[in-house]
């Protein structure tokens, strides 16, 4: 297995002629997020490898999926009567996932700056994407939580993610075909949205929180007749006195 040659003699000579080649016709990248990043990335010293940015962006949506594990680890956290997750955690989350996206989207960009593009570069890139994306979705599942009055199951959220995944499958065979990765508008659009959902969410768990607590307070607990569904009334009434 050790000895097996993956890469023929002939497969090496085309790195040599090969171009990354990307075509992006996203409104929303085209005409606002791309000038964000040209500039951003003429703030990153020459002395930084590409590849840095890359990992670190990886290692960011990482942190950002174990941090959401640990505080909820069955997507439950977001939903009505549940102990939600801590304020910050939603702060920290939407400020990891627009950095990894900024680092994702500037590396590119740094590596022409430095004339340091290569396949190489661009195979570790796509690579960790693969693994991102998954990681991404995943971490994006505990806003919106498993959840029978928002009709949100685990059999939804999991469908969510096979057509995440195969849109990212796809998206690369096609480049292997054509030669030319055309990005998916979804890309961008998913990014800014989780990261500014992501503190909103805060203030709707705050919302939520201070909706129920005056419900509990101004709803009387009748156990004779539970005429009242609202988990608030339904934690109270279940308590003994």
């Amino acid at each position: 297995m050790f000895n097996y040659q993956y890469v023929t003699p002939q497969q090496l000579a085309g790195f040599d002629r090969y171009k990354y080649s990307a075509m992006d016709t996203n409104p929303l990248s085209v005409y606002v997020m791309q000038h964000l990043w040209n500039r951003i990335v003429k703030v990153i010293p020459l002395w930084i490898a590409p590849n840095l940015l890359t990992f670190t962006g990886f290692v960011l949506i990482l942190l950002n999926y174990f941090m959401l594990s640990y505080f909820d680890w069955d997507y439950t956290a977001s939903g009505p009567g549940s102990n939600h997750a801590p304020n910050w955690v939603w702060g920290v989350s939407g400020l990891a996932t627009f950095s990894a996206y900024a680092l994702d989207s500037i590396d590119g960009k740094h590596a022409r700056r430095t004339q340091s593009s290569s396949p190489l570069g661009e195979l570790f890139d796509h690579g960790l994407d693969s693994w991102a994306t998954s990681l991404f979705s995943l971490s994006l599942f505990s806003v919106f939580g498993i959840s029978p009055e928002r009709a949100v199951s685990a059999y939804t959220l999991y469908t969510v993610l096979c057509m995440v995944l195969l849109t990212f499958l796809l998206s690369h065979w096609e480049k292997y075909n054509t030669g030319v990765l055309f990005l998916p508008w979804g890309y961008d659009i998913s990014q800014v949205g989780a990261a500014h959902f992501c503190p909103c969410h805060r203030h709707f768990t705050i919302f939520t929180r201070r909706t129920r607590m005056a419900h509990y307070r101004e709803t009387p607990c009748t156990r004779a007749s539970s005429h009242c569904s609202h988990p608030a009334c339904s934690l109270r009434c279940s308590q003994p006195g």
